[in-house]
């Protein structure tokens, strides 16, 4: 289990930070960069620092029982180990890193919570878990804590929490969390106690601060605006905090649609929100019950010059707002549409009741009658009709009928009717007239009709001039409608100014003697009039596609309108594509039949006067023109889409075969891409478009619908064109008011809005309260939850143990409740008791997937596989494979289910590495742990343990980094560390020096290939022999003896060598110094298994003197008993012979002044420390390096 051991690099990198943002004001970007850059790599954790323990069993039966709710149970375990931590840490934590405070918050036992704060328990982030499990109580209490017992100046509690084991990211405050939760009364009582939130940058922020977080961590640095945002757009924190709830949803839902465009990684996640926003203010129209209510939320503007009072007519400031910020939802709420159906057929009532009929006859009418109600209400404005001409429904039936008057005299002027009339009279010398006006078409002035339509376009402009001034240029540009509009002026103006054009070039060459009229064929072709018809067709069109938008009243074109509208937005953005491609193959082709299609070319114009001979070459002057240029080509692959271009026009004149060929693949190629590829794309997605409009039709439609209503709404603009061009005594009256009116309105207007402010507040107030109640009730009307069913097993479990309690303390008898005692629990209770007791861990367990992957894991040698393939193909011979050794080989051993004790075993040698590296500098370590950890060092005495840990540091230091980065042993068994198999790679010992050892592969091992068991080792021996020129001798003693107290091990008489061991261990020892040469020492299997036999030191002073062996002396016994195993064997059974051991005793570097003393035992000599082990580093004494004490291991 993870425990908070030591933070002191968590502080460390606290305070680095805090230096680096002390050096922001006098240092540069880049340096503020490179610092943080710095400490951010020197900000790694030591693994040591921090690794996991296990639980003892106080701990569990702690955990357990504050999980239980156990009250007296844990406050009597917290008073009897409260002077000794290490047995019980009221800190400790459980499998999923929660503590017992954290427990006591989730099974909401405020009683409990309460004792474990007065013992002084961490407190880390249990405020933000209280508050995410929506425990008021939990969270009042733990506020009250942290205001007392805070520093100012330091990190709050859940502020220092280590971000490795945190449950909730840095930038997690308790009012964030409490928004994301929606919680209104947590948010209330954070907001009552002054809790702010912080104001996220702009995305495109360049501040330092933003620079600094986005170049340590851009992930966290985008996932923090998210989070803020997230808790800005909370309902409840949008409701208690704001005074204009609707603006804020409203800025807010903008704002987001802003980042979702810009943040495209996170969009998801910021549509999400803004739906939310949208949600909201949405929901706080179900809420109003009266249409007074109603009126005053959406005629409220803080901005407006005017404000609205009851009574007068509605200026819908409010909803103008929703419609800027695209707030669909709201503008299509059922409340709002009844307000606005009811203002827009104001002044004809019961047109809604009558039949389609009645309607279509009553809507002819005021049609047919708009030029008298423009001229009556240009007259007098305040006349009934006047009036009356001011109604919504009126204006747009009076502009509707002004608009198709303008088509009307569009089609007359395409059809040219004056000269139609003309005709048709039979009138001789109109006809005459009329053959004038054809013979002076170049440069002639507008006819009747054409003038007339430049009237009507003069107006439309400058209605959308007065649009322009008075909502501004982006209001303007943000309505699609505004720029087909300005788009169709422009042609017009264009047709009007060509037109013009025209008519001077003619007057001008007719001054100078010129005959400026000819046949239109004559025509130059980009004559001004021929220009000037161009841009009056496409303005035609323009104008005649705007009937679409009044579609959008009526129910059912509508939605076809909108659907068409999103349609076009697809194939603007087809078109990209579609354009790069015919762009790339009309060079190609261009490229293969530019010289051909000049040679149809000169074929056409071949005559003398240059004129294309459409009679002799009629198929030259036409597919001339294909490949011309690249413009030409162009267009031909245009219309090869609609199947308007076939293969003849690839015949052209002198075309070679290959290049012919080449020319129709390179089409054929692009028919394929275009028609079959690109095409389809697009049907799919305008079949696209339109599915998810049709969703939600009604909804677009009526934002549409609203959007074009509103536009009637307005004072201004009351006469359509033409007549908004004719001044009128009301603009008189108008100017002269505005230039002789100098009375100050600032107070009154003052006093206007403050009294409109005041009655939005109530009103918005009230609305607040509603939604709010209805949100509490809507929580409280769920059924019974499982976290409703878990909170009465909690209660009942607390009632058991506080009832045991209370009998036990009044004498009576009472049941003894163990650990494993689940009765009450529940199912999610019982795992995590489980958990508990198991000590369950979170981490990878590496075995068979590493043991498979690691057999490919070594890259292959190319020249030495070529090598192998030529060995091969030049052998006669065939080999066989023996694939059951194969098999055997590379196949791992199963085990299906494992062991019981191995994940206990694999924590406990986690600990006891820790344990090791942290004492075996300082000597203080433990030899039982060393013991614990390598159950072979049982055979031999406490002090060779402990050299053996220094010996093994290494290895035992990279054996911990590796589980704890990996968060799991990894160790198939215990052997695999404490043996090396028979393959093992070289090891470093801390002095640099290397070694090789081949160790016994133990019984249990499954190493089937292992046949000798020996064992090598190199050992430096310093110093020099101290009796008859034999090695330095040396033996081992506990380090907890007299070094002149001498010990005898316990003999096993009854063990004798087995058969199946006939090879000896090898010891070999090298003498580096100069004129000591190396030696072997040989010994027996069964020698050094009673090597490895437990000594038991005696400290009988009159104990037989030991037999110390010299080299040369070993060497000759071994000889004699491999002399004697050469021999043939007897029939008569023979006591078989025991070699002896060796005896290795340790002296000072000066002259020995022990003499030998005869081993005490008679059967065998023994190994009998005479001295403690010297440690590394200690000065007059003989160094000796592990490598013996590993190879006898």
């Amino acid at each position: 289990m993870h425990r908070d051991y030591d933070l002191d690099k968590l502080f460390w990198i606290k305070y680095q930070n805090t230096n680096i943002m002390a050096r922001m004001n006098r240092g540069s970007r880049e340096e503020l960069l490179g610092s943080s850059q710095e400490a951010l790599r020197n900000s790694q954790h030591d693994l040591r620092q921090v690794y996991e323990k296990p639980l003892t069993k106080e701990e569990k039966s702690f955990l357990l029982n504050a999980d239980r709710g156990d009250y007296a149970t844990v406050k009597k375990l917290i008073d009897q180990y409260a002077s000794n931590p290490e047995i019980l840490d009221i800190n400790c934590v459980d499998p999923l890193n929660r503590s017992a405070l954290i427990a006591a918050i989730e099974n909401e036992n405020i009683e409990l919570i309460k004792l474990l704060l007065a013992s002084g328990i961490k407190v880390k982030d249990a405020l933000l878990h209280a508050i995410k499990e929506e425990y008021v109580e939990a969270v009042e209490l733990l506020l009250q804590w942290e205001e007392e017992n805070h520093v100012p100046g330091e990190p709050y509690s859940w502020e220092s929490v280590d971000t490795s084991a945190a449950t909730f990211t840095s930038d997690i405050t308790p009012l964030i969390l409490a928004a994301h939760r929606n919680h209104y009364e947590i948010l209330k009582i954070l907001l009552d106690r002054g809790a702010t939130l912080p104001v996220p940058h702009d995305v495109k922020c360049g501040c330092d601060e933003c620079v600094k977080s986005s170049q340590e961590d851009s992930l966290r640095h985008s996932q923090a605006r998210i989070n803020a945002y997230r808790a800005l757009s909370s309902p409840s924190l949008i409701a208690l905090s704001s005074a204009d709830p609707l603006l804020t949803a409203f800025q807010l839902s903008w704002e987001l649609g802003r980042l979702s465009r810009m943040e495209t990684e996170f969009r998801v996640e910021y549509k999400a929100l803004r739906q939310q926003c949208q949600e909201f203010a949405t929901s706080l129209l179900d809420h109003t019950r009266t249409s007074q209510e109603l009126e005053i939320m959406l005629n409220y503007n803080p901005w407006d010059t005017d404000c609205w009072e009851p009574g007068e007519r509605q200026t819908l400031g409010r909803l103008k707002l929703a419609i800027k910020y695209k707030q669909k939802m709201f503008v299509a709420h059922p409340n709002v549409q009844q307000l606005l159906g009811a203002i827009w057929y104001e002044g004809l009532p019961g047109f809604k009741r009558k039949n389609i009929v009645g309607q279509c006859v009553q809507v002819a009418k005021l049609g047919f009658m708009f030029p008298v109600y423009c001229t009556i209400y240009m007259l007098n404005p305040d006349s009934e009709y006047g009036k009356f001409m001011k109604k919504p429904f009126v204006k747009f039936i009076c502009h509707s009928s002004s608009y198709m008057l303008f088509l009307s005299l569009l089609s007359l002027a395409s059809q040219r009717a004056e000269f139609l009339v003309l005709e048709w009279s039979g009138i001789r010398w109109l006809q005459e007239l009329v053959a004038h006006w054809k013979a002076h078409e170049r440069g002639a002035l507008p006819g009747l009709i054409e003038f007339t339509v430049i009237i009507f376009i003069a107006s439309l402009i400058w209605a959308e001039i007065r649009s322009l001034w008075s909502g501004g240029l982006m209001e303007y540009v943000s309505d699609l409608w505004n720029i087909v509009d300005f788009i169709t002026n422009i042609f017009y103006i264009a047709w009007i100014s060509l037109r013009f054009s025209s008519w001077y070039i003619v007057q001008r060459d007719y001054r100078a003697g010129l005959n400026p009229w000819y046949p239109r064929e004559r025509w130059d072709s980009f004559d001004p009039m021929l220009l000037s018809e161009g841009a009056f067709a496409a303005g035609m069109i323009f104008s005649f596609l705007k009937l679409v938008h009044i579609f959008s009243i009526n129910p059912y074109l509508g939605p076809l309108q909108v659907s068409l509208g999103r349609m076009i937005i697809d194939i603007i953005k087809f078109f990209f594509v579609y354009m790069l491609v015919l762009f790339a193959f009309g060079c190609g082709l261009n490229q293969l039949m530019w010289y051909y299609a000049e040679l149809e070319k000169n074929k056409c114009y071949h005559t003398p006067s240059g004129i294309p001979d459409f009679d002799n070459q009629e198929r030259a002057c036409t597919i001339w023109r294909r490949y011309a240029n690249l413009f030409e080509t162009s267009q031909s692959l245009f219309w090869a889409s609609f199947g308007l271009v076939d293969l003849t026009t690839f015949e052209l004149t002198g075309i070679k075969s290959f290049t012919r060929f080449w020319a129709l693949l390179t089409f054929g190629s692009y028919s394929v891409i275009n028609i079959i590829v690109l095409l389809n794309m697009l049907i799919a997605m305008m079949s696209n478009s339109y599915q998810i409009i049709s969703e939600r039709a009604d909804m677009e439609w009526k934002f549409a619908r609203s959007n074009l209503w509103m536009s009637y709404f307005e004072d201004g603009d009351t006469v359509p064109p033409p007549f908004n061009i004719v001044p009128t005594p009301k603009h008189f009256k108008g100017w002269i008011e505005r230039c002789c009116s100098k009375r100050d309105r600032g107070s009154i207007l003052n006093k206007s809005r403050e009294k409109a402010r005041l009655e939005h507040e109530a009103v918005m107030r009230v609305l607040v309260r509603r939604y709010v109640t209805a949100e509490q009730r809507a929580r409280d009307d769920i059924g019974v939850t499982e976290d409703d069913v878990m909170e009465i097993r909690q209660d009942i479990s607390t009632l058991r143990f506080e009832l045991i309690d209370i009998l036990h303390n009044n004498g009576m008898k009472t049941p003894r409740v163990n650990m494993q005692d689940t009765t009450i629990s529940g199912k999610k209770g019982k795992v995590m008791e489980r958990r508990i007791l198991k000590d369950f861990q979170i981490g990878i367990v590496e075995g068979i997937i590493k043991d498979v992957i690691s057999r490919e894991s070594k890259p292959k040698d190319v020249f030495s596989q070529i090598a192998k393939a030529i060995v091969r193909k030049g052998s006669t011979e065939s080999k066989k494979r023996d694939w059951n050794t194969l098999v055997r080989t590379n196949t791992t051993k199963r085990d299906p289910i494992g062991r019981t004790s191995e994940a206990d075993t694999k924590r406990s040698r986690q600990s006891l590495r820790a344990h090791i590296l942290d004492n075996v500098q300082g000597r203080t370590i433990d030899p039982q742990k060393l013991l614990e950890y390598n159950p072979n060092l049982s055979n031999v005495n406490p002090t060779a343990r402990v050299a053996y840990a220094k010996f093994m540091r290494s290895k035992i230091k990279s054996d911990f980094t590796d589980k704890q980065n990996r968060g799991s042993e990894g160790e198939a068994s215990l052997e695999d560390e404490v043996f090396e198999g028979p393959n093992a790679t070289t090891s470093t010992s801390k002095s640099g020096k290397t070694f090789r050892a081949r160790t016994p592969i133990p019984e249990t091992s499954d190493d089937v290939n292992s046949k000798d068991n020996k064992i090598k080792v190199e050992a430096d021996i310093e110093g020099k022999v101290s009796q008859g020129g034999s090695a330095q001798e040396k033996a081992l003693k506990p380090a907890s003896q007299d070094t002149s107290t001498s010990s005898t091990p316990k003999q096993d008489t009854s063990e004798k060598p087995t058969k199946s061991e006939p090879k000896d261990h090898v010891i070999q020892i090298e003498e580096p110094e100069a004129g000591s040469p190396s030696k072997n020492l040989y010994i027996t299997k069964e020698e050094d298994s009673n090597l490895q036999k437990p000594i038991k030191p005696t400290a009988s002073p009159a104990a037989k003197p030991e037999q110390i062996l010299s080299v040369a002396t070993l060497e000759a016994q071994h000889k004699e008993a491999k002399a004697a195993e050469s021999k043939p064997p007897s029939t008569t059974p023979a006591a078989e012979p025991k070699p002896p051991a060796v005896v290795i005793s340790t002296v000072d570097e000066g002259p020995s002044t022990s003499a030998p003393k005869p081993s005490t035992s008679s059967s065998k000599p023994a190994l009998s420390p005479s001295k403690p082990l010297p440690m590394a580093g200690d000065k007059g004494r003989s160094k000796v390096t592990g490598k013996i004490i590993s190879g006898w291991l």
